[in-house]
């Protein structure tokens, strides 16, 4: 895909910033939120690899730069405004740091307390040294 087209469609917030939705593409599950600024998004349209802007670092990385848990792109969209991104990707392992497939792994109950759905795929104690 042209990435210049692209650029044309989209709107930074101020900060130079647009939120991108990550879903995995088989089983449809939101896997996180993040946020990319031109550089995360030319370089994930180039690679065909998720980079984001890590706004806690300051810094561009790749998704999965540490843990090993990449990825892969299969599908981008463009919200009706051109304020937010979906990408839809094979994901190795697990997308959150935590070691769960997604970051949407508890469910608030009508308690008001959280009941864990998600299933942990890697301890993060032993990736994450």
């Amino acid at each position: 895909m042209n990435a210049n087209k692209i650029f044309d469609c989209i709107k930074f917030d101020e900060k130079g910033l647009i939120p991108a939705i990550i879903q995995d593409y088989r089983s449809k599950e939101v896997l996180t939120l993040c946020y990319m600024n031109k550089d995360a998004l030319e370089k994930t349209l180039e690679e065909g690899k998720v980079y984001l802007f890590r706004r806690s670092k300051g810094r561009l990385m790749l998704k999965g730069e540490t843990s090993g848990c990449i990825q892969t792109v299969k599908s981008l969209a463009i919200d009706c405004e051109g304020n937010s991104l979906l990408f839809k990707v094979a994901q190795i392992r697990a997308a959150c740091h935590t070691g769960y497939f997604t970051c949407y792994f508890r469910l608030l109950k009508k308690d008001g307390t959280f009941k864990t759905i998600g299933r942990r795929v890697f301890d993060p104690s032993k990736v994450y040294k």
